[in-house]
């Protein structure tokens, strides 16, 4: 996993980085809640490791002004504060887990672990379709970055359909039956609705089959 992991003790720190590096994660580290934000803005990770009690932007705040910005990354909070408002707090801004201070290296690898096999759950549910874009078929949500986008019902039918048929060319009678459910609407009306869609888009990945239909092609990570 991909983790960022913000701790102002640098021989805590250092374990951690060492053990989890050891384990085949992969793991940046910061020292202060600034500078793991501003790469935060630019950078996407699997896993947020972040103590409350750091210097210029603590932890607590981080998570907040990621959330923000619609930055949806699973976060364990470590620290040794124990007050229940602190606690309660790092919940309520959507924390996976909290490990108190001391706590031993093979318990936080347990709960990364459980994580990882959550997170590889959903992933069975979720089809990458481009670098940012992923749709979640249980839930038929498109997200972008992780950040569920505002479609319409048409729109999230016609992504079902096609995320359904990765690869292979969806022929205008397959979106009439799916999307229109056999009205008799024409291919003009079926084709400005994808074109509609496609203009909201970040990154265009679904292929317009001239004369014959659409397609969204498999992308490999």
């Amino acid at each position: 996993m991909k983790i960022l992991l913000l701790e102002d003790e640098t021989m805590l720190r250092n374990s951690i980085r060492e053990y989890l590096e050891s384990l085949g994660h992969e793991i940046a580290c910061f020292s202060n809640g600034t500078e793991a934000y501003e790469v935060l803005k630019k950078e996407r990770y699997d896993l947020l490791l972040l103590d409350i009690n750091v210097p210029k932007l603590n932890g607590l705040e981080l998570l907040e002004a990621l959330n923000k910005t619609k930055h949806a990354t699973t976060t364990i909070f470590i620290s040794a504060m124990i007050d229940i408002e602190d606690i309660s707090h790092a919940y309520e801004l959507g924390a996976a887990d909290y490990l108190k201070k001391p706590f031993h290296l093979k318990e936080l690898a347990f709960k990364i672990n459980q994580i990882k096999k959550e997170q590889n759950a959903r992933e069975l549910q979720q089809v990458v379709l481009s670098k940012r874009y992923s749709f979640s078929k249980e839930k038929q949500l498109l997200f972008y970055n992780n950040s569920a986008q505002t479609l319409t019902k048409k729109q999230l039918q016609i992504l079902t359909l096609l995320s359904q048929n990765l690869g292979i060319v969806v022929d205008f009678e397959k979106f009439r039956s799916f999307v229109w459910k056999d009205e008799p609407v024409d291919n003009a009306t079926i084709r400005a609705e994808i074109s509609r869609l496609r203009k909201s888009l970040k990154e265009d990945f679904i292929v317009n089959m001239k004369g014959v239909g659409y397609k969204i092609e498999k992308y490999f990570v």
